[in-house]
């Protein structure tokens, strides 16, 4: 499979990356290794997670998803076969939160040993941590970098004043600077990233690792009025779909999709693929089969029209 380079960091990903927010969750151990194995034999490779994922289910305290993956990783062998990507952040509970230099060198070692493993790929800021000045942020990147404990870091949910901060703080320190960012961005989501966010994620070379790709469903396709949002666990969020954009980008995706002869999540998936700021969207999946539509999304090559068809929406 063709791979793209992540931002500068050296790093070459596949275009399509995988997001792991559903396992512990909606899957157990014994199918998130599964996908995780369909996965990496069809020649995907960036994983992405969370050390908070997945806090937000019922008697789950965080780092099940890290978890998982460390026991795959543990009984598969392919950690040279994935590129990993975590995150540090969000609130874990009890006071652990934010992006102050001691906490970051504690999260990381509780990912390490979680993953399995004795370095991450990619270490994101989960949310930005207004309290803490961007420098000391930076500082503790550079030191992880320096003992080898993380390859590169990138930003998600942060504003784009304090993006620029703090990549003109790293170039001022002579610190290593933010490679890329996670930002919600999708077919029918777009003003935001591309409005505030794109253009410097051009000028700086960072790489894209859009989420919510498939507007948590909508973009499927499977959502046409109110009686479909008992189709799953996110069906209840797609009533802010369901407008007259809505429909048109619904209606655009049943024309691409019926002439490239593929579902409407891979034309959503290859439409982001195909913006030249992105380096790959993060899709999740809770089923193999269900992935397989997903990866399906890297042999479409969109034309011209198709792309235009789905941008004027």
């Amino acid at each position: 499979m063709q791979k793209r380079k992540l931002g500068n960091t050296g790093i070459e990903v596949a275009p399509l990356a995988l997001g792991t927010n559903v396992f512990g969750w909606t899957i157990d151990e014994q199918q998130s290794f599964k996908i995780l194995d369909e996965f990496t034999d069809a020649g995907c490779n960036l994983v992405d997670t969370a050390d908070y994922y997945s806090r937000w289910g019922t008697g789950h305290v965080g780092g099940e998803s890290e978890t998982i993956i460390g026991n795959w990783l543990k009984k598969s062998g392919k950690r040279d076969k994935i590129i990993l990507a975590t995150k540090v952040g969000a609130d874990m509970g009890d006071g652990r939160k934010g992006l102050s230099k001691a906490y970051i060198l504690n999260a990381v070692e509780d990912s390490l040993k979680r993953l399995q493993t004795d370095h991450i790929d990619l270490y994101q800021s989960h949310f930005d941590d207004e309290i803490t000045p961007v420098e000391e942020t930076m500082e503790a990147y550079f030191q992880l970098m320096k003992e080898g404990k993380i390859i590169a870091f990138g930003a998600s949910n942060i504003s784009p004043e304090r993006l620029k901060q703090s990549l003109n703080a790293s170039r001022q320190n002579n610190y290593p600077v933010y490679e890329t960012l996670q930002p919600h961005y999708n077919l029918y989501d777009r003003a935001n990233y591309e409005n505030k966010y794109e253009q410097i994620c051009v000028e700086n070379g960072l790489g894209v690792i859009c989420y919510f790709p498939l507007a948590s469903g909508f973009l499927t396709g499977k959502y046409r009025s109110e009686s479909d949002f008992t189709k799953s666990i996110r069906g209840g969020s797609m009533a802010k779909f369901l407008n007259e954009r809505g429909k048109r980008v619904l209606k655009a995706l049943d024309e691409v999709s019926k002439q490239y002869n593929v579902t409407q999540a891979a034309i959503a998936l290859a439409w982001l693929m195909a913006r030249p700021s992105v380096t790959a969207p993060i899709a999740s999946a809770t089923s193999v089969a269900q992935l397989r539509e997903l990866i399906s999304a890297v042999t479409v090559k969109l034309d011209e029209e198709a792309i235009r068809k789905l941008d004027i929406v």
